[in-house]
């Protein structure tokens, strides 16, 4: 928390702070914060008046699928939430035989960093398409 940050949230801070300023500029400093309150209330409200527009459309749509008998499997499409995994582009057999793949992306595995450790470059375990 920065330190007006800690000041304004602190009413002896915040007299102490407001010691030197006039009637006139305290009130307009409460009716600038009275200002910027009334701006975030206004985007809370129309935030949620949103969400609440597409969860309407969302169970009406719901709604529909369970009156047709359908799923959303059923219209092609796939659940938001899966995770969706990516192709390997890199494979390698290991001394045992077996083979190791990998997309490229996150941490490399163990299996490939050895060898890159003794000179492997990537390009010598990409896929071809």
């Amino acid at each position: 928390m920065s330190e007006f940050i800690s000041k304004l949230l602190r009413k002896n801070s915040l007299r102490k702070e407001c010691g030197e300023l006039s009637v006139a500029e305290i009130e307009k400093v409460i009716s600038d914060l009275s200002d910027i309150l009334a701006d975030r209330q206004n985007a809370e409200a129309e935030k949620e008046a949103e969400l609440a527009a597409k969860k309407k459309v969302i169970d009406d749509i719901q709604a529909r699928l369970n009156e047709a008998g359908l799923t959303l499997e059923d219209l092609g499409g796939t659940a938001t939430s899966e995770k969706r995994t990516v192709a390997p582009k890199y494979r390698l057999i290991d001394e045992h035989g077996k083979p190791h793949e990998w997309s490229g992306r996150g941490r490399t595995p163990r299996v490939f960093q050895e060898r890159f450790d003794k000179g492997a470059q990537k390009e010598d375990f990409l896929i071809v398409q």
